[in-house]
């Protein structure tokens, strides 16, 4: 079996999808943090940040250029957090590349 979300986004999984193109899959968290918990991954397989390079780093591009479309339809006006782990001592739970769209409330302040 490939990855969690490699098999997510094939569909071999069930998610609550909120985006979707040919670069970017979009779902809600299974465990939400914030009212509003979205991960949004590249749909090829990267495992962190520290895999970006200069050949699939359009996923990356294009994950924040859809962002704000997510977080507008969402009606996180207010503002939101985006972010991703990246290895262990972060927390990284899923070694494909993700960040987390958090909000729907006020956050707060301390990350640790």
């Amino acid at each position: 079996m490939d990855c969690l979300f490699c098999e997510i986004i094939k569909g071999n999984i069930p998610s609550s999808k909120v985006y979707e193109d040919e670069y970017v899959y979009a779902f809600r968290d299974i465990n939400p943090q914030a009212p509003v918990h979205i991960l949004v991954v590249p749909k090829v397989h990267i495992s962190s940040a520290d895999e970006i390079n200069a050949e699939n780093s359009v996923y990356v591009a294009k994950i924040f250029e859809v962002i704000p479309e997510i977080a507008k339809n969402e009606s996180l006006g207010g503002g939101y957090r985006v972010i991703t782990n990246c290895g262990a001592d972060a927390c990284q739970s899923v070694k494909h590349l993700h960040f987390h769209i958090l909000g729907g409330a006020q956050l707060i302040e301390k990350m640790g």
